[in-house]
């Protein structure tokens, strides 16, 4: 699953954490021409405001002006992981087991590279994610994941006024 590398990550998590946040996962993105960003998913047990990313903002800006762990200019983005949470690691999938997950994988299994279904579990050494689709079961290798996402569960039961 794309994520920031290994030295980046930890740099984050060592500023973040004692703050009493979770850091759910970073993704450094240099898109070309277009301006790279630092992006920063935190979550808390509260739940996560504006202003708990603007404090976590501020603190990281300081420790990665001091730490300089990126050459150019990027924009630090912190945020929720919204109802459409990426997910990162496997066990933050299996956290969300029986909820509706998008998988793209970095190449194509059996003609496709998108799938969406039910989060059903993983094989026991962790090499394969199973999902639900209409009904089958599939198993997707875990080392070819490249992004994965909640779906957020739409609640029509309430009459539009």
């Amino acid at each position: 699953m794309r994520q920031a590398n290994d030295r980046l990550t930890a740099l984050v998590r060592t500023a973040v954490e004692p703050m009493g946040y979770e850091v759910l996962g970073v993704e450094h993105v240099s898109a070309g021409s277009a301006q790279a960003a630092l992006r920063v998913y935190i979550d808390h047990g509260d739940g996560i405001t504006i202003e708990d990313c603007e404090t976590v903002s501020r603190q990281l800006s300081g420790v990665l002006d001091v730490e300089d762990p990126i050459s150019g200019q990027y924009d630090l983005e912190v945020s929720s992981p919204g109802l459409d949470r990426p997910l990162f690691t496997l066990e933050q999938i299996l956290r969300h087991r029986g909820s509706r997950a998008r998988v793209r994988l970095d190449r194509k299994l059996e003609g496709r590279r998108n799938f969406e279904g039910e989060i059903l579990g993983a094989s026991a050494d962790g090499a394969w994610l199973e999902l639900s689709l209409d009904g089958a079961s599939v198993q997707l290798p875990v080392d070819q994941i490249e992004r994965a996402h909640l779906v957020p569960a739409l609640n029509f039961s309430q009459s539009a006024r």
